[in-house]
Order: structure tokens, then sequence, then C-alpha cells
């Protein structure tokens, strides 16, 4: 990051440094799979990629970077006059190919051990002494026959020595995957980045696993910004992307989410930081993918305000929220939203406007405690801010007595009852003197 020139790039630093704060806690100590196409070794701004990953490795993130070759590949085929057959997206890879890929991979392994070495003064690698480990992690098998094609050395991930990668990070160490596999015969086979990258993240029971898009923008077939999806909204969108990284990596990144995998990101290597950007802000600049458990959150009926009190009564009876008699939540479910789980209410949400300010208030958050985690109080949040989007509002308050530092860690900053719309503030409850804080809406 350049000097800050004046004392308004000083001020906006310390403000980002701050917000970044409470991800440089979280993140210490979690499994990150960050995952790139051979596409991105080719770029002249790899190396900033490379900062990135030095500066998550001194944060304390423990890091997997899986690699593709597949234009190293194409460029070796092309200089001996062959062409790459391809059959549904995979290579075919024979004898002569299998070659090529393992010169290629070898290549640009040492590639990035080179760039991970460097330690020069006055750049952002200057006593990094990273440490990087790779080998025989992936065991691999025979793709076999499709559409009645034999793919011979391509094959898939049958199994990856998740104990054996964590002994590296345990000892502080990068871990470098290749797109290849080794049989128990000893046999080599030509494996996909995203099939690696995914099955090393679910082995691992990664808390991220980040494609880089080397092609196209995180958005949607009408070239809308795509920030956040549940894994069964991506498999959703999948089908009306056009072809491309978004469409290849979404439904990876969906699967990584169903399998364990907490968080999965798609950012997109035009975007300087992207990486970086997509971690530490709230906001984000890619997509983010969770798991399909929160698909299921929709607008509350009558039918759920039993439900719904059996979310929020444990939370009232310790003080968390304010008690809510059932006739009341009878008038007001229609402002309700609910996260249901196979059936069953998990958690819930109410959205109170006031149109005359121009905002509303998130009220009544709350999980139910044997599901808490995975997102769901987040997928939620985001149901509340879309609606207040819909209904023109441009900032959300809410007022909360145990939960402030949740909510500023998620782009909520702290205000006084005074911002409070009129009419709410005349019914602020000085002696629980709760916590107030606002949310501008973009």
């Amino acid at each position: 990051m350049p000097t800050p020139t004046s004392s308004t790039d000083v001020s906006g630093f310390v403000d980002w440094f701050r917000a970044a704060a409470p991800y440089i806690h979280a993140f210490r100590s979690k499994t990150f799979v960050v995952a790139f196409g051979g596409d991105a070794m080719l770029r002249d701004d790899f190396v900033d990629l490379i900062h990135d990953v030095n500066l998550l490795s001194a944060l304390g993130v423990r890091l997997v970077l899986a690699h593709g070759v597949r234009p190293q590949v194409e460029e070796r085929l092309s200089a001996q006059g062959s062409e790459a057959q391809y059959v549904q997206g995979k290579r075919v890879t024979d004898a002569d190919t299998l070659e090529h890929v393992k010169d290629a991979v070898g290549s640009v392994r040492v590639d990035i051990e080179s760039m991970l070495s460097v330690g020069l003064p006055n750049t952002p690698m200057a006593g990094a002494e990273i440490r990087v480990a790779s080998g025989n992690y992936v065991t691999a098998q025979p793709a076999g026959v499709v559409d009645g094609v034999d793919l011979l050395f391509t094959g898939e991930v049958r199994k990856v020595a998740a104990d054996a990668i964590k002994s590296r990070l345990d000892a502080g160490e990068i871990v470098l995957i290749s797109p290849i596999g080794y049989s128990p015969t000893g046999e080599v086979f030509n494996l996909t980045l995203e099939e690696v990258a995914t099955a090393t993240a679910i082995a691992l029971e990664a808390d991220k696993l980040v494609f880089i898009l080397d092609h196209g923008k995180t958005e949607d077939a009408q070239g809308r910004p795509v920030n956040r999806l549940t894994a069964g909204q991506a498999m959703k969108l999948v089908r009306e992307l056009p072809e491309g990284d978004m469409k290849l990596y979404l439904p990876y990144a969906a699967r990584a989410c169903k399998k364990g995998v907490a968080r999965a990101h798609l950012v997109s290597a035009d975007v300087d930081g992207a990486l970086l950007m997509e971690l530490f802000t709230h906001e984000g600049v890619g997509t983010m993918v969770t798991r399909q458990s929160v698909e299921d959150l929709r607008p509350a009926s009558i039918d759920d305000v039993g439900s719904v009190l059996q979310v929020i009564e444990p939370l009232e009876q310790a003080g968390v929220l304010v008690h809510r008699p059932r006739e009341l939540l009878e008038q007001e479910i229609e402002r309700f939203f609910v996260a249901e789980l196979d059936g069953r209410v998990i958690g819930c949400v109410a959205l109170y406007p006031f149109p005359d300010a121009q905002a509303g208030e998130m009220a009544c958050l709350a999980v139910h405690p044997d599901f808490q985690g995975g997102g769901r109080g987040e997928a939620l949040m985001h149901a509340v801010e879309e609606a207040a989007r819909a209904q023109g509002l441009g900032r959300l308050f809410v007022l909360t007595t145990r939960t402030t530092h949740w909510f500023i860690e998620h782009g909520f900053t702290l205000a006084s009852p005074e911002d409070l719309p009129a009419a709410r503030k005349e019914m602020y409850n000085w002696q629980r003197r709760s916590k107030v804080l606002v949310k501008t809406l973009a």
C-alpha cells in the first residue's frame, strides 16, 4: 500500500485498518484453500497475488495453494504441433500429453516456490521466510470412459492426505497442491484444478475455499454483481451463466459448502487486491457462497408465531431481547423473516420501517442456540437489508445490549439515541440503555 500523503489519506488508512481488525483476529489459525489457474502465472500482476498470500501467512492463516497448468500444457502441445482434446471440460491425457503435464507442473511449482522465497528489503516479502511444502498428497484413480471416449491418464481425486497436509500447516508451512494425483500402483494422473482444490478443502474441513477467476467478473448473466449466495442459489444461478470461470467454479464452491466448508469465495484476478478486499471488508468485491442450510429464508406468516416464540424466548429470558407478548407478535408477524431448516424455524428477524426518516429498524435478530454458526444470522441480516432497500430506506439502525461487536463486524457503526428517527426516539428505553448502531445502505 502506498505511503499516505495527506491527513485524509492517513485517516482513511487508519479507518480501514481498524475495520479489518476483527477479521484479522477471526482468521488467525484458520485454514484457507486458495485456488488459481495456470493463466494467473502468466499475468504481470501475479506477483501481487503472491504478496497478498504472504500477508495472509504473516497474519497466521494456515494456507493451502492449489494451482493449475492448463495454458502451460497447451503451449507445450502447440510447440510440437499437437492439439488438445477435451470431453465435458476434461482433457484426454495420453502418454505424450502426460509428459507435458508433468513438465508443466514441475516448472510452475518451482516458479511459485521461488516467488514465495523472495525476502528482499523494501518489498512486501521482506523478512517473510516462507517455507513451502509439496508432495504426493492426492491419491487419484482413472476418470475412465466419458461419452465413449477413454480419458486415459486423466483422473479423478480418490483421497486427499488431510493429516499429512495438516502436519505441514502445523509446522507453519504453506502447502502447495498441484493438479496431479498418484495411484497406489504408482501411476500418475492429470487432474483438474477445481476438483483438487475442492476435494482438499473438504478433506481439511477448511474455513474458506477461494477461487481466483482468471477470466471474467463475478456477475450474473445480466452483468449484475453477485455478492452473496447460498449453495442452493448458486446451483440455480449456474444454469443461467454464460461459459466462463464463474460458471466453471461456482458449482465447486457450492459443493464445498454442502460438504462442510464454511465459506467459499470467487474473486476476479482483474481487481487489484481482490483477495484481501474480499476477505477483510464486509462488503467484499467477489461472490461469497455459504452453506445450503440457510437457503430456506422467507417472510413469516401467522402460522410461524409459535415457532418464532420458541426461538426468541430463551434470549428474552437472558435479557438479550425485549419481551414480545404473543398478541403483539401476532400483530407484527408480517414484519418478520424466518430461517427454516427441514421445516423447522431456527431463526428470525424483523424490519420496522420509518419512511419519513428513510430509515428502518432491524429488530429481534435471533438464531436458535442449536443452530448458531454457519452464517445464519448474517443471512437474516442480509434479508432485512434487501427488504429495506426495496422500500427505499437509506439506512438501518439496531438497538442491542449484548451483541454490539457482532453488528460492528458486519458494517454497523456506533451512534446515539439522538440519531434515531423521532418516532423511535420517543420509545427509547432509557433504563435498558441499549446501544444504538447504524448502517448506511448502498
